[in-house]
């Protein structure tokens, strides 16, 4: 089961650079979008090719929205975590899938940046935002997974968290220390919601001891020549299905210009689970 998630920074100009051809070459089986940035009945058709979908717009044109794209359709849709101030703009979408023999809760989330590390009032109201999110996000990150064991299911939680967990999640990490997105606190909350019987971070546990995978470089300099990157797309998985990732890693491009967005797609190959994943 080949399962995959990609901030696309604008659906139609990820098309434009070939996100349909990369869909249909990986062959996933899901694949949790973030910054779709686009109406629904705007999509290009070369992103949903032979998938159904569910997608979470949001109310702000032109930013946010995210989806889950799927060969087989999904079961049930929940948009947002309970907090309407976020809900409505289109951040967190979950849905239940019965996919290659598991059973699966999985839900597709872009985390608030949270504004840069300088302290103007505009920068530090966006900070703060950040803030809130997470107070809120972390306890329904803990509901959502013990109500989807509760139902014999297992959960997966995948996105743009644009938060880099250790000094192995960004090059630049010395310098980055005072700077949103590496914040103690942020890496504090990240540290929290992982464990080896609540939530597993599927990458790292493959790549234990190097650094990266990066999965964002920006988009300015030679940053993604150099390698100069960030990890902060993850997989987030409870222990059931962690333990059955084979294979992942980042399908960073080959050069700047086959980018398909400023972040690369994270793709992680899971065992399919024999009999009807009960």
């Amino acid at each position: 089961m080949r399962v995959a998630t990609v901030n696309v920074n604008g659906i139609r100009a990820s098309v434009r650079r070939g996100f349909g051809d990369w869909l249909g070459d990986r062959d996933c089986d899901l694949v949790a979008l973030q910054e779709v940035r686009c109406p629904a009945d705007e999509v290009p058709p070369e992103a949903l090719a032979g998938y159904s979908w569910c997608y979470h717009p949001g109310d702000r044109a032109g930013r946010n929205g995210v989806a889950l794209l799927s060969r087989t359709p999904p079961l049930a849709v929940r948009e947002g975590f309970g907090v309407p101030a976020f809900d409505a703009e289109g951040r967190y979408v979950e849905a239940d899938f019965d996919l290659n023999g598991w059973r699966l809760t999985v839900g597709s989330l872009y985390l608030p940046k949270g504004g840069r590390a300088d302290e103007t009032p505009e920068q530090l109201a966006r900070y703060r935002r950040k803030e809130r999110f997470l107070r809120h996000f972390r306890p329904y990150l803990a509901r959502a997974r013990k109500q989807a064991q509760a139902r014999g299911r297992e959960f997966l939680v995948m996105g743009d968290f644009n938060i880099a967990h250790t000094r192995l999640d960004l090059r630049n990490w010395s310098a980055n220390q005072r700077n949103v997105g590496f914040l103690p606190e942020e890496r504090a909350w990240f540290a929290s919601i992982l464990g080896p019987r609540t939530l597993v971070d599927v990458v790292r546990t493959l790549h234990p001891d190097e650094p990266g995978p990066y999965s964002w470089w920006s988009w300015m300099g030679n940053a993604f020549t150099n390698d100069v990157g960030w990890r902060i797309d993850y997989h987030l998985a409870t222990p059931g299905l962690a333990r059955a990732a084979l294979s992942g890693g980042t399908d960073r491009a080959d050069s700047y210009e086959a980018r398909l967005s400023d972040h690369a797609p994270v793709v992680v190959d899971y065992a399919d689970r024999i009999g009807d994943g009960s």
